[in-house]
């Protein structure tokens, strides 16, 4: 077969989730020659095709908004049409105050809606985005990225690029490469979200919740569907993993309509609901101890979805690595401990670390020597706040 090679681009967006978008709204609106390379056929990740569709907080459950910039566009971009669930009108429309009390900054979407909405959003700002592809390998020179070799139907074509991002979630490409990396040492427990609709509407179904850190598991009684768990980097492994998904789903339905014959499956998840697979070793290792602390060279901040209060700055040094001095990371592969993974691993934290790195990528093919204070204030000016002590309260009455 012919190698095509295409010298069209400057940056390589790697996957098509969440993070992946933030980085290609973010270059693309620098001015770069932007491509977004997703495996799927649809936008958003785990967020749409794997049906978990729960944009979680921006705030810090104590009245603080912490995620701003492109994570807060996205939000409100996946309920132009409304939402499914827990619309905060405390903090989208300003009724009622945002204490420890109240709803946090977070919502239930359509997936569906938000994907079609998202591709728009893309295009209009001069990404192109080539779908049905994957990159399978990457040619490395003197510390950088010089290709990448994708594949679909046109075949196999080889992208020469300036940057490349790395956004699939399992930092297939910074592997590919010969950059350090880690794996998820726990493994993903079974998961078999879906939505289904009877005379009362239409429903999630949460089969397999998220996993607990083993750290926090002590006490919890909450028990995973089956007593196995998976990497989620072994193909026949993920293939045994969604026709578990299918049958438990299926169990699951079929007791259901025995008690309501109404009830029909209206939404399968149509990738694997696979959390964490594997992380970049960058410059530094963020911990879930560091809450609330200041660093220098924060690209902005989030918070932890799963109980009120920690707030994280995110530093640059999490995004990259010395080793290939072009490629930096986004999303869910970022540096960071095996706890703060599982905080790191979510929406608002793709899009925060996803406009930093798609804004860096338009700055530089070089991570390591890139002026931070420029990066800054490039964010500053899109709107991020980059430090805990620079928020301020926005609690809000009636």
């Amino acid at each position: 077969m012919k190698l095509l090679i295409n010298s069209e681009y400057e940056i390589a967006v790697c996957g098509g989730g969440f993070a992946g978008i933030s980085v290609a709204l973010a270059a693309a609106r620098c001015g770069k020659k932007v491509i977004l390379f997703e495996k799927q056929y649809i936008l958003g990740g785990l967020g749409t095709s794997g049906l978990i569709t729960i944009y979680l907080p921006l705030c810090d459950g104590y009245g603080h908004q912490v995620s701003f910039g492109i994570a807060e566009e996205l939000l409100k971009l996946s309920i132009t049409y409304g939402a499914e669930a827990l619309y905060p009108d405390n903090w989208l429309d300003n009724k009622g105050p945002r204490t420890e009390n109240d709803n946090r900054y977070m919502v239930e979407y359509n997936a569906q809606l938000f994907a079609i909405l998202v591709e728009k959003l893309l295009i209009d700002n001069g990404v192109d985005i080539l779908y049905g592809s994957y990159v399978v390998d990457a040619k490395t020179e003197d510390k950088k990225i010089t290709s990448l070799y994708v594949e679909n139907k046109s075949g196999r074509t080889e992208y020469r690029i300036n940057a490349v991002v790395d956004a699939t979630g399992d930092c297939d490409i910074a592997e590919f490469a010969g950059a350090p990396t880690e794996t998820f040492k726990q493994g993903n427990v079974l998961a078999a979200w879906y939505f289904y609709t009877d005379e009362n509407g239409y429903k999630m179904r949460q089969l397999g919740a998220s996993d607990i850190p083993e750290e926090e598991r002590k006490g919890n009684e909450r028990k995973p569907l089956i007593p196995r768990r998976f990497t989620g980097l072994d193909g026949k492994e993920i293939s045994e993993m969604v026709y578990l998904s299918h049958q438990t789903t299926l169990q699951d339905w079929l007791k259901r309509r025995a008690q309501n014959e109404n009830t029909v499956i209206s939404t399968l998840a149509t990738i694997p609901q696979i959390r964490m697979t594997r992380k970049l070793v960058g410059e530094y290792e963020l911990s879930h101890t560091e809450v609330h602390t200041f660093f220098e060279d924060s690209i902005g901040m989030v918070a932890n979805w799963r109980k009120r209060g920690p707030v994280y700055e995110v530093p640059f040094r999490t995004l990259y690595c010395r080793d290939i001095k072009n490629l930096i990371v986004a999303g869910r592969s970022t540096s960071v401990n095996e706890t703060l993974w599982d905080v790191m691993r979510v929406i608002p934290c793709c899009a925060v670390t996803g406009e930093a790195a798609g804004t860096a990528a338009a700055m530089t093919d070089d991570f390591s020597s890139l002026n931070v204070k420029e990066l800054q204030e490039v964010l500053q000016k899109n709107g991020v706040v980059l430090h805990e002590k620079d928020l301020q309260t926005s609690l809000c009455q009636d």
